[in-house]
């Protein structure tokens, strides 16, 4: 008799279901006959990544036979002379994701508890179940994390707690005077992580540069990528700035080599490339303003959002939305598995994808 596979994994991940990624251009165009769909789904960088990211890209390849420098030590050297921390305070990862998977595996155990938000990033339960712990979701308010909720959900069970800022996918965010006080009130059994794939983007007074507390909270670890504003998301690169203490613990579960040396070359030559990012940042700032304004012209809601990315609000299930949009050619993001189902979430692109985007949406809202 054939075996149940399902029944031998172990009991967190028979409870998951796969991570759903977003519908590509080139299924897309083969699913409609579409040429020149538009993809704003994914939260990427329009612009692409910086022309000397991939010139570094390129070159790295010449050595493609050799192993990475699985200590990724000049990506380090330049992280730490950036961001006033030492090459011992940061850990790097194939991804930001890798970071939050390295730091769940090394610290908790199915007796523990994690807190996230409702609303929160789909990665949190991902690898909180995949170790087997409990999930303890607080409730959201007005869309973001509810710090108050989530201090009165530690317990002596609890050994980590994710807080995404901005939150991925509503925009939130938190000021750097409440996110301060709730970490210096934690008790010392509990780590807190602090997201920050979209720092970059922020441009709101009061957002805090975390990193700058790692010094003072050795329970503390902040995760940032080079996904979003760099525009490497293909390359899969991101890292973690944390206590010395605190980050040779997550080298110790870390897989060798687990960033590949393309993404290491050009990740350095992204950091030094800032008329790349300050671009991105005002194309970001002007296309969220083309889009919210198209917005309140239509009369639909929004979720302010200090990412590269904003939730409209359909106020009716927005999953027809979705699909009467991929028959235009553009493709958003359906957030329904976030406890969503009237939402879209909408990526800034350039100027030109955004009025394809905004025309389309205009036709189906004059449909319906």
């Amino acid at each position: 008799m054939a075996a149940d596979i399902l029944a031998l994994a172990v009991s967190g991940v028979r409870d998951l279901q796969p991570y759903q990624p977003g519908k590509s251009i080139e299924e897309l165009e083969r699913e409609y006959g579409i040429r020149d769909a538009v993809k704003l789904a994914s939260n990427e960088n329009p612009l692409g990544a910086s022309p000397r990211a991939i010139a570094a890209a390129r070159e790295a390849l010449n050595d493609a036979m050799r192993y990475p420098d699985g200590n990724g030590s000049h990506l380090k050297a330049a992280l730490a002379n950036k961001l006033g921390v030492a090459t011992n305070q940061i850990t790097l990862g194939n991804g930001s994701n890798d970071i939050l998977e390295l730091v769940t595996r090394a610290f908790v155990s199915p007796d523990n508890e994690v807190i996230y938000s409702e609303h929160a990033f789909a990665v949190y339960p991902i690898v909180t179940r995949a170790v087997g712990a409990r999930a303890a979701v607080t409730k959201a308010g007005n869309w973001g994390h509810d710090l108050e909720a989530m201090r009165k959900s530690v317990t002596a069970r609890t050994r980590l707690v994710f807080i995404a800022n901005p939150n991925n996918p509503t925009g939130t965010w938190l000021p750097a005077d409440e996110l301060e006080e709730f970490i210096d009130g934690l008790p010392e059994h509990v780590l807190v992580v602090v997201d920050e794939a979209y720092f970059e983007y922020v441009q709101e007074p009061g957002y805090p540069d975390t990193v700058k507390w790692v010094g003072r909270f050795p329970n503390l670890l902040v995760t940032r990528t080079f996904s979003k504003i760099h525009g490497l998301a293909g390359l899969r690169i991101g890292y973690g700035i944390a206590g010395a203490a605190l980050t040779e613990v997550l080298n110790r579960v870390r897989q060798p080599f687990n960033v590949n040396s393309v993404a290491l070359a050009a990740a350095r030559a992204a950091l030094e490339d800032t008329q790349h990012v300050e671009h991105s940042i005002q194309l970001n700032r002007e296309g969220m303003r083309q889009l919210t304004e198209a917005f309140d012209a239509m009369g639909l809601g929004y979720i302010p959002s200090a990412g590269n990315f904003v939730c409209l609000d359909m106020s009716r299930p927005a999953a027809p939305v979705f699909q009467a949009l991929l028959s235009h050619g553009v493709i958003v993001r359906p957030v329904d598995n976030y406890g969503m189902p009237n939402h879209l979430r909408v990526t800034v692109g350039l100027p030109e994808e955004n009025e394809r985007f905004i025309e389309a949406l205009k036709k189906i809202v004059g449909e319906g």
